[in-house]
């Protein structure tokens, strides 16, 4: 894949919204409307749609392989995936099945990212301890990877029972199954994806995308060391498209500050300021604005660190469903477009 065939994705965590009163809606309402913004993705030609698994007051969905199933019966085109899967707190053996049964009923669209996710309360509620955190993940992907082979699979760990030359239904019809690797800038993490021979999924939340270009070159260099042919990498990061870069900027601030506050004081950070966040527009991994605006910050990203796909993170916190919508529609009908012209153009000189 080169340059001018980079694929476009969206990722949701299924952000309970507001509505139009400023109330918050239902989960069930939340998850309604999570199916028709993947509809939409998939009606102005986006490549991909993510949701991602959480178990938290302020997010709807747990399941992302039962709403990408649903997903599934009202799109066409669009691969389908979780963004991330916490494959920690997680059967391995399970994970598969599910998202194997999402391939099947989405003709082949299926894609599945494996991580260890941001926040930590499906450990507890499944009965995990942190103390595990890094065996649970080492583990698990261990398992996964031999999964993805579709035969009898022979397994001892501590994490969970042992296989012996048992198979895994139902099988993938076009197999193997998509499976990427979300790496938040652990280098262990980065040789990991690259020993498993599975692609890199980068989640570029926060400062200067470019300081990630070490993480993709040494991602790189490892897999030319282990002889694998080119295996994609790509970025996920948040932002908002609106007509105008005032209107974008002024209608994601309040979710956003919200919701960066709110996790801030989980984890002992202090209050976003209004300057913080203009700076991590110029600057860091905001991909907030017009769409020309956001395609003229994009396009450089994707040059400079080589990504096959560019997911945007299109939901944040309260922010209502229309503005979702209306955010999804620039996106792949004027951001992609004209990041996918720009990069051409540097393509053909």
């Amino acid at each position: 894949m080169t340059k001018s065939n980079v694929e476009f994705g969206l990722d949701t965590f299924g952000d309970v919204t507001h509505d139009a009163n400023g109330q918050p809606e239902t989960y069930a309402q939340v998850i309604r409307n999570v199916i028709k913004e993947a509809v939409a993705a998939d009606q102005v030609g986006i490549d991909f749609f993510g949701i991602g698994e959480h178990h938290r007051e302020d997010f709807a969905i747990s399941s992302p392989e039962t709403v990408l199933a649903a997903v599934a019966t009202v799109t066409e085109r669009i691969k389908l995936g979780s963004a991330v899967t916490v494959l920690s707190s997680d059967d391995p053996v399970r994970v598969y099945q599910r998202f194997a049964t999402v391939d099947a009923a989405s003709n082949g669209r299926a894609e599945v990212i494996l991580g260890r996710g941001s926040f930590t309360e499906s450990f507890p509620l499944f009965g995990y301890s942190l103390s595990d955190y890094d065996k649970l993940f080492e583990e698990k992907v261990e398992l996964f990877a031999q999964l993805l082979e579709q035969k009898p699979v022979s397994w001892t760990g501590m994490t969970r029972p042992p296989l012996n030359g048992q198979r895994v239904f139902p099988l993938v019809e076009k197999g193997p199954l998509k499976t990427w690797l979300g790496v938040g800038g652990s280098p262990d993490s980065v040789i990991r994806a690259a020993q498993y021979g599975l692609p890199m999924m980068l989640a570029i939340i926060g400062g200067s995308p470019y300081r990630f270009k070490p993480f993709v070159d040494l991602y790189r260099n490892a897999n030319e060391q282990l002889k694998h042919p080119a295996i994609p990498v790509g970025v996920h990061s948040p932002g908002y498209i609106a007509e105008t870069d005032a209107a974008a900027k002024a209608e994601f601030w309040p979710h956003f500050r919200a919701m960066r506050d709110r996790i801030g004081r989980e984890r002992g950070w202090g209050p976003v300021s209004e300057r913080d966040y203009e700076a991590e527009i110029d600057q860091g991994s905001l991909y907030v604005g017009s769409p020309e605006s956001v395609a003229a910050k994009l396009a450089p990203v994707i040059e400079n660190l080589g990504i096959q796909r560019f997911q945007l993170k299109y939901s944040i916190g309260t922010m209502p469903h229309e503005k979702l919508v209306q955010s999804i529609r620039l996106f792949g009908e004027e951001v992609v477009p004209r990041v996918k012209t720009t990069l051409a153009k540097e393509v053909a000189a």
